[in-house]
């Protein structure tokens, strides 16, 4: 059902074959959003009861309420608003921090009334919960970029509340995977089927979600490269009670359903879509790997084994067990997926591979260098991806190929 203009409503069928219509009229006088609805036999009948209600809104005005809404009431309309402007991954963190943390300690304050205490009373009880500092630090931002946008629709909000500041960070210690334990990686990878995903976020740089998204179509192993345009997404209903009313999808948004909420979204910045190559043991091990994966009706080259895409929380999983296997962890707990991206950048960079180049092939938007640059040539980005594979002591066999007779 194609969406209608935000603030003009919204229209449903019932389960009894009437359509209804509803639309956001304001506030009432005790703080509760003021939701106006139409009902109707047919849709057209119904768009235009509710097209007529909202010229109503317009020409008479919508009654001035004599309080402010509470944090829970803003919060639901806030994200409504932002539905429309925020990639649905953002959104959905967003809606996660505010379901979790901020409505349950503050959700019935008023927005004039909000103290300080307040806010801390939202980081105390995550620190009770034991979340970490960046965890408490993203919170704190959710709900400072939603009382700031309060302020900006006519609201009052204190200001030594907006001033409050975000809990200190923690000190990282992500870096990039030592490369003995790269080589033990990738030995117990060449004999895993599917071990070539993991080849793929060592030696080429890719992200998770790009691995997941990765199809056969965007790959060219007569040419040796792999074309980045997509990326694996699970995007949020409009409700989840609902289904049929369809995913909270931003304007300017792209996306491609695949099944259930699984959709294939461009990445977040026009850099991240990029055209990279492939060294010929990344090849071998793919042409190898495409004669033997699960069928996939979505063509996923690493899917599960029915076909459907991969969930990121099974393919933590499997990545954690490639290392159990392989014997290998940094101190204190196991390497996270986004560190063997670390470790293409650092092989790079270690390689006096120019600071362009590396942008190029990792997809980032400007961390390096200028956003000056325009074109990398392509025998630049193989002669890098090369001094990797030599640095990963890769030879011309597929690493994760096992024997197959054609």
């Amino acid at each position: 059902m194609a969406r209608r203009q935000y603030g003009s409503g919204s229209i449903h069928q019932r389960k009894d074959g009437r359509w209804v219509g509803t639309i956001e009229a304001g506030w009432t006088a005790k703080g509760t959003r003021r939701r106006l609805v139409v009902t109707a036999k047919t849709k057209t009948e119904c768009k235009a009861k509710l097209d007529k209600k909202q010229r109503q809104i317009v020409r008479e005005g919508i009654p001035a309420t004599t309080k402010e809404p509470t944090v829970a009431e803003w919060s639901d309309k806030w994200l409504e608003i932002t539905s429309h402007e925020l990639r649905p991954r953002s959104w959905r963190t967003n809606a996660s921090a505010i379901k979790v943390w901020i409505k349950p300690v503050i959700g019935r304050e008023r927005l004039s009334r909000l103290a300080v205490r307040h806010i801390r009373n939202v980081m105390d009880e995550m620190r009770a919960a034991d979340r970490s500092a960046n965890t408490m630090r993203r919170t704190h931002s959710v709900l400072m970029t939603m009382l700031k946008a309060a302020v900006s629709e006519g609201y009052t909000v204190a200001p030594a509340v907006l001033a409050q500041e975000a809990p200190s960070p923690n000190e990282s210690d992500r870096d990039a995977i030592p490369l003995d334990d790269v080589y033990k990686l990738l030995e117990v990878a060449g004999q895993t089927p599917g071990g070539s995903r993991w080849l793929a976020a060592i030696a080429n740089g890719m992200r998770k979600n790009e691995c997941l998204g990765l199809t056969w179509e965007c790959v060219d192993l007569d040419r040796a490269v792999v074309d980045i345009s997509w990326q694996l997404q699970v995007l949020p209903y409009v409700d989840r009670k609902n289904k049929h009313l369809g995913f909270r999808i931003p304007d300017g948004f792209t996306a491609r359903r695949l099944t259930g909420a699984w959709h294939l979204v461009r990445p977040k910045t026009q850099k991240g879509q990029r055209v990279i190559p492939l060294i010929p043991p990344m090849v071998d091990a793919l042409r190898a790997w495409k004669r033997s994966a699960p069928h996939s009706e979505y063509d996923l080259v690493w899917p599960r084994d029915d076909g459907r895409p991969q969930d990121e929380k099974a393919d933590g999983e499997a990545w954690r067990d490639l290392q159990a296997e392989a014997g290998v962890s940094a101190p204190g707990r196991p390497y996270e997926l986004h560190e063997a991206r670390h470790t293409t950048a650092t092989l790079l960079m270690e390689e006096g591979i120019d600071t362009k180049i590396i942008e190029a092939i990792m997809g980032h938007s400007s961390i390096l260098t200028s956003r000056g640059y325009m074109h990398v040539s392509d025998i630049a980005k193989r002669q890098a991806a090369e001094a990797i594979g030599r640095r990963l002591k890769l030879g011309a066999g597929a690493p994760d190929a096992p024997a197959i007779e054609d």
